[in-house]
């Protein structure tokens, strides 16, 4: 018996006794709750996803696969490869730089970066497509220069990357950024008494302290990427085998009502969630063993 339950009078200690654990629900509580989770995915998530291969399969692997080998459709599955192959790099690239810049030193306007780097959470993407147009369209601020010089970037792959690269760009810096904030400066002001150069620090010190972090933006950024759908419909002219990404053919073959084609395109999206969900729990699992065995 404890110190603070002899203070106690016999009334109190009873009073104790019977009050429940405040972070412990009922039973029922509990079970309610659980249920209304799993119903919620179970509606949401897992009978949409079984729906688009359902409709995918309907009519057998012949059309299914007949539909993937179309010209159209491997046109677009190309371009959409493509499309993340360049802005993803490219979103690394930026999203190491300006974690570092923001985590690691103080500067003025550090506020008004951190803004700039959200700005597309906040942006429809139609809006980005937009904005875009009106900068490299024809009848756009540097269209005329543009044609003067032959380069086309609206209704055209350039156009499709820029898209893509604007509504990606904050995956990968904004989880970069807590965890080096998190990490502080102590290791990087180590090495650099010890000696070592800024590429040492960074690839010895800085990347293996955010690899887990690193991998999961990646993750996050490449989905976004082959799934986006507002910014590129709008700069990139819906041109059948040239500028149509995957979700751009599957709503065109969907307006067509060739179903069994647009669902078949669909469930290569599809896959790509379900790869990305594991490649997620794959990272989420990294960085807690990480920082697990820090503590």
């Amino acid at each position: 018996m404890t110190q603070q339950s002899i203070a106690l009078d016999p009334a109190s200690r009873a009073l104790a006794r019977r009050r429940p654990d405040p972070v412990t629900e009922p039973r029922a509580v509990r079970w309610v709750l659980i249920g209304i989770a799993i119903l919620f995915l179970v509606l949401f998530l897992v009978l949409p996803l079984l729906s688009v291969f359902y409709q995918a399969l309907s009519k057998g692997f012949g059309p299914f696969f007949a539909a993937l080998a179309d010209p159209d459709a491997l046109a677009a599955i190309k371009l959409t490869l493509l499309t993340a192959v360049i802005a993803v790099p490219l979103n690394v690239v930026f999203g190491l730089a300006a974690s570092w810049t923001i985590a690691k030193f103080d500067f003025k306007g550090k506020s008004l970066l951190l803004t700039l780097i959200d700005l597309p959470f906040s942006v429809s993407p139609v809006i980005a497509g937009l904005v875009y147009v009106l900068l490299f369209g024809a009848q756009g601020w540097l269209g005329p220069w543009l044609q003067d010089h032959n380069v086309q970037i609206i209704f055209a792959v350039p156009g499709i990357v820029l898209a893509t690269i604007f509504v990606t760009f904050p995956f990968v810096a904004r989880e970069l950024i807590p965890l080096m904030q998190a990490q502080g400066s102590d290791e990087e002001e180590a090495a650099r008494v010890l000696g070592a150069s800024g590429w040492q620090l960074f690839r010895r010190v800085t990347l293996p302290n955010v690899k887990w972090g690193l991998l999961y933006g990646v993750i996050l950024c490449n989905a976004r990427a082959m799934g986006e759908f507002g910014a590129v419909s709008v700069v990139s002219g819906h041109i059948r085998g040239q500028t149509n990404t995957m979700p751009l053919h599957v709503e065109i073959l969907y307006n067509e009502y060739n179903f069994v084609a647009a669902f078949a395109v669909a469930s290569l999206l599809a896959l790509l969630a379900l790869v990305t969900l594991v490649l997620k729990l794959i990272a989420e699992r990294g960085v807690r063993e990480e920082l697990g065995n820090k503590s």
